[in-house]
């Protein structure tokens, strides 16, 4: 398969800055829409980050199998949009809160089913979705 040409690097920055605006803007509102339980820790974004990693799961292998040559699907969808979305900074932040909040463990829960959650929903979209794609005739 011939390669891609690169996408120019300002493109490519504008391509990240706008997933990524529209990944945070999607973050914040269903945030917002369920906030932080007493403990300081916000279920939503475990919820987030699960799902966000659910999605780059797939998001890898359809790029790999079905787009490789598309340069800006990955920027947009996966550093932009999922990246957007997920967040390790409100999670760290939760977890310290929590523990300034004398529920330590609360903060191990959250910090260990945020850790475990996000691999394993990776591994679980991208594991059929490999074989699905694989199976459609797709290298």
């Amino acid at each position: 398969m011939p390669s891609a040409t690169p996408a120019p690097l300002w493109a490519l920055t504008g391509v990240v800055a706008a997933g990524g605006a529209l990944g945070a803007v999607a973050r914040y509102g269903l945030d917002t829409a369920w906030p932080p339980s007493a403990a300081g820790v916000s279920w939503t974004i475990l919820a987030i980050n699960i799902t966000g990693s659910l999605f780059i799961g797939v998001l890898m292998e359809v790029v790999a199998h079905r787009m490789p040559q598309n340069p800006w699907v990955r920027p947009f969808l996966g550093a932009g949009v999922l990246g957007g979305y997920t967040t390790f900074s409100a999670y760290a932040m939760d977890v310290v809160t929590a523990l300034e909040r004398g529920a330590p463990e609360v903060a191990l829960a959250y910090l260990s089913l945020t850790l475990a959650g996000a691999i394993a929903a990776a591994w679980v979209a991208s594991a059929p979705a490999h074989r699905i794609l694989r199976r459609k005739g797709t290298p």
